[in-house]
């Protein structure tokens, strides 16, 4: 086994790694080769099929912006949905929320779960919480049957390649806008502005004519190839600026695992400032966005 684990783009756009220190899982399952490692300087990683999913030193910046983001601009979020999410993450930021009476999360592979619970409690611990309703199932199809309304839905997917690829179609985010409320709010897992700016253009451009307010907004991670990573908004009526209160920030409940502060990488400054993209971002997209 080499020093190093690393991540290698299918079109050989870029190879980056971390320094390594032993191999502690690895299953194939159903869908995807699976694998977690302990690294020198980032805790354990997981990696789908030889793909970065999450890191320990790191995680809570993803996992925080995809959630707090819709949640906070809805400002009452009582039903919410995650598609994916099945390290545990986002359930755990999106169930710190007090209004939340009820999360559904349908996860496509029940062995990505039972790795997380075993070896990230600290991701993982929420997936107990008696207010999460976990289902191990296809969420394109769990979509398609669904006849409840949500107040947020994130699509917490891998990148549009495998078991993900439904995830980043057309015909699945018109079940996701049948499934919102007239207030609801969708945000996925959108990409990176240096590697995606296709499928950023393609997420908005599908979306259109089915939501008011649409955009990207992003944040800085250590796990992803190129540092700058996406989410994608869509709102009906809820606009993440001007509808979004900042005194909600501080009522947000601490982390279940001793962490001393309520956040590790949000804050009220960058929930709006993420909406702010780089210019080169901004030119490619501004034919659909309304953000």
């Amino acid at each position: 086994m080499s020093d190093y684990i690393l991540e290698k783009a299918p079109d050989a756009s870029y190879t980056f790694g971390f320094s390594l220190k032993k191999k502690i899982f690895e299953k194939q399952s159903e869908f995807q080769k699976i694998e977690i490692f302990e690294t020198s300087h980032h805790g354990k990683v997981l990696l789908h099929d030889g793909f970065f999913m999450l890191s320990e030193r790191d995680e809570a910046i993803y996992h925080e912006m995809i959630a707090h983001v819709p949640l906070l601009t809805h400002g009452d979020p009582r039903k919410v949905l995650i598609i994916g999410g099945g390290d545990g993450g986002t359930a755990r930021e999106v169930l710190r929320h007090d209004s939340v009476e009820a999360c559904t999360m349908v996860e496509i592979d029940g062995e990505v779960v039972e790795a997380c619970r075993k070896y990230f409690p600290e991701v993982s611990g929420a997936l107990s919480d008696p207010r999460l309703d976990l289902i191990i199932d296809d969420g394109v199809e769990y979509l398609k049957n669904c006849t409840s309304e949500f107040d947020v839905i994130i699509i917490d997917s891998t990148d549009p390649i495998g078991p993900a690829t439904p995830l980043f179609g057309e015909e699945f985010y018109g079940d996701v806008r049948r499934c919102l409320t007239e207030e609801g709010i969708v945000v996925a897992q959108g990409e990176s502005p240096f590697y995606g700016l296709l499928m950023q253009e393609k997420l908005l451009g599908m979306n259109a004519g089915k939501f008011k307010w649409l955009g990207m907004y992003n944040f800085s991670n250590l796990t992803y190839p190129g540092g700058l990573w996406s989410f994608f908004f869509a709102s009906q009526s809820k606009h993440p600026i001007l509808d979004f209160d900042p005194d909600g920030v501080s009522a947000i409940s601490p982390r279940s695992d001793n962490i001393n502060m309520p956040f590790q990488y949000y804050n009220s400054d960058i929930h709006s400032g993420s909406f702010s993209l780089p210019e080169f971002q901004r030119s490619r997209l501004s034919e659909w966005t309304s953000i």
